[in-house]
């Protein structure tokens, strides 16, 4: 009785019942990886297909010459931080595809090396939302459906020390109000890939309450289940899709603007580190800062904590 058989991508062949599981098994492989880090990985990926096609070489499999080649052309109009990505795409793909990856050699390596001590790689820095900063950003809202919301994003966003996949992410039932502030269960995140959940706190404020905000924005918009943060048409009319992460990018940086900020310098992750930033100068210890916004490393914080506390018993102070 002959067996019919599933060619593999090393060349070898499997038994062709196994094909629906092995399937499934890629599918569980990809997932390893968030859908924003598939997106940009194909994206960079088609990058360096592309070249590779029009110098005509293989990128799949590709050379570690073909590699440093590219990288080396790229590091004419991209930041170092961007080939980084595009490195890692390539060795994303080749692990998939269970080839040898070419970026392991000592040639990309240097070639990656030399690409940041020449252009440098210091990462350009986006604008922290402090506290001071969101009390006038916050105020611009006006009164309606988007306000609201805006309203409502922006000081959640800010208090839970949120990244934006994070907030879009949250549904009402995600949501519990107590007396003393919010419990929010965040279900999955860029350091929770296992997607095992966290709850954290979110404490009522005096002067602009993230409570307040989120309860007056639920009842307005009649939203009972499902996503809190929904998109809003011209005409005012609520959709039943969830906000994007790009969109909350936009908003951020909408309200910066008209709050007479330079909406350039914020981004989507101006609200976390607005928070961290704002606890910090306030003498929050760092491991209360990573109860609200999860860092998995205190190195990571401590750069939060040494930017608020700069000027703080500065060893200059009255020298001239």
């Amino acid at each position: 009785m002959s067996h019919a058989l599933t060619v593999v991508s090393d060349g070898s062949t499997l038994p062709a019942a196994l094909g629906p599981d092995l399937a499934s098994a890629i599918d569980l492989a990809k997932a390893e990886k968030a859908a924003s880090t598939r997106k940009a990985y194909g994206t960079d990926y088609r990058l360096f297909k592309a070249w590779c096609d029009a110098k005509g070489v293989s990128s799949l499999p590709a050379a570690p010459e073909t590699v440093a080649a590219y990288i080396a052309a790229e590091a004419q109009t991209a930041k170092p931080s961007t080939i980084s990505r595009r490195v890692a795409a390539i060795r994303y793909a080749h692990k998939l595809a269970g080839i040898q990856t070419p970026t392991d050699a000592e040639g990309v390596k240097a070639t990656m090396r030399g690409i940041r001590r020449t252009f440098g790689g210091a990462r350009n820095k986006k604008a922290p939302a402090v506290a001071a900063k969101m009390l006038g950003m916050v105020a611009t809202a006006p009164d309606s459906f988007a306000g609201l919301r805006d309203r409502a994003l922006l000081l959640l966003g800010f208090a839970g020390a949120f990244r934006r996949s994070e907030l879009v992410a949250l549904d009402v039932a995600d949501i519990a109000e107590t007396e003393t502030g919010l419990l929010v269960t965040i279900r999955g995140s860029k350091t929770d890939q296992e997607r095992q959940g966290v709850t954290i706190a979110i404490a009522r404020g005096d002067i602009a309450c993230p409570v307040k905000a989120l309860r007056e924005w639920l009842d307005a918009a009649g939203i009972e289940a499902g996503p809190i943060f929904l998109p809003i048409n011209k005409s005012g009319t609520v959709a039943a899709s969830r906000l994007t992460c790009r969109s909350v990018a936009n908003i951020i940086k909408a309200y910066a603007g008209r709050a007479g900020f330079d909406a350039s310098t914020f981004s989507g992750h101006s609200l976390r580190s607005g928070f961290l930033t704002s606890a910090a100068g306030n003498g929050a210890s760092i491991f209360k800062m990573m109860d609200v916004s999860r860092h998995k490393s205190v190195d990571t914080l401590r750069g939060y904590d040494r930017d608020a506390e700069l000027f703080k018993n500065h060893a200059g102070a009255g020298l001239l």
